[in-house]
Parts: structure tokens; sequence; C-alpha cells
């Protein structure tokens, strides 16, 4: 059985839309290696519609030359939820239909692990249906005010145990979270 791991850059507010706010922060090398070792143990990509249709343009022309996460972005197969999305024209994607947890439980079931960036709408289900084995949270020294919050009501409470946490000398910290037992 594999694994669900869900990577967030995420605002001190909990906010996790469209995050170009980022990019006033830099980025730390240490931070690439980190989300290097998350994806590490994954043969699968879990993407939202939003998120996908914002990757694909940028992630399907890039080479390793230009990023070192370039190959598993593009060989990795991609499996994209949506109700609307018909079909997927970067290579290596499947359209998984629209959200359903026992869909996703046997995405989860046949693979190694699932890697999921961004996908708010997604991770927030993933999370109220206790799917995410592993969340994993650059969280940047910064508070928004607006935009699409992670952790918002359609999220049940859930206690969360420390795995491992990192600070980068752009301000930004690293927590890698599961699901308390």
């Amino acid at each position: 059985m594999g694994t669900i791991r869900a990577h967030e850059f995420i605002s001190l507010d909990g906010v996790i839309d469209t995050p170009s706010w980022t990019f006033d922060f830099g980025f730390d090398p240490k931070m690439g290696d980190a989300i290097a070792r998350v994806t590490a143990g994954c043969d699968g990509i879990l993407l939202g519609r939003t998120t996908y249709e914002m990757f694909e343009p940028t992630w399907s022309k890039r080479t390793v030359e230009q990023d070192p996460g370039a190959p598993f972005f593009n060989d990795t197969t991609k499996y994209v939820v949506s109700s609307t999305l018909k079909t997927a024209s970067w290579r290596n994607s499947e359209i998984a239909g629209p959200y359903d947890a026992r869909t996703i439980q046997r995405l989860k079931d046949a693979t190694k692990g699932l890697y999921v960036s961004g996908s708010g709408t997604l991770v927030r289900a993933l999370i109220a249906d206790g799917l995410v084995d592993e969340l994993h949270l650059f969280v940047y020294p910064v508070t928004l005010s607006a935009g699409s919050r992670l952790f918002d009501e359609t999220v049940p409470p859930t206690k969360w145990a420390r795995a491992g946490a990192e600070l980068y000398d752009n301000g930004v910290v690293y927590l890698h979270l599961t699901p308390a037992s």
C-alpha cells in the first residue's frame, strides 16, 4: 500500500492560494533537497484540475538542466482529479474523474506513493477523508489576510505529529507532519 504525501507552500495565516508571494523570499537550495526527499518514494502525482492546468504549461517544457525536479514531473504518471477536464495534454497524464475517496484509495493502493502539490480543494478533501499520510508544509514568514486557506471550515479538526522540521536562511520553516495516532 502506498502513501499520499501532500506538499504546500503556506503563509503564516494558512494561505496557499497561487503562491507567487513566495518569490520575495527566494528559493533556498535546501528546500529543493527537502522536496526531492518527499518525491523520492513516489511513483505517481495526484493533482487537482486547477493545479494541473497551472503546472502543465511550465513543467512540461522544463528540462533537468533548468530544474532537477523536471524529470519527476514529466516522467511520472499524473492523475488529475476533475469533474470537468476530459482530456490531458501533458504526457503521462490520466484523468481520474471527479473526487471520490474510493478511487483515490485504489490509486494509493496501486502505487508506492502519490505526491500532491498545491491542489488545495483536493488536499482538503484528502485530509477530511483521512487519506493524507504525510503533510509537508513550507511555512513562509508572511501573513496575507486573504486567499484560499489549507485548513478551512471543510477540514475537520485533526491532530498532527511532527516527523521533522528544518529552518532555512530565507526564513521559511519546513514542517513534515503525520496524522497523530
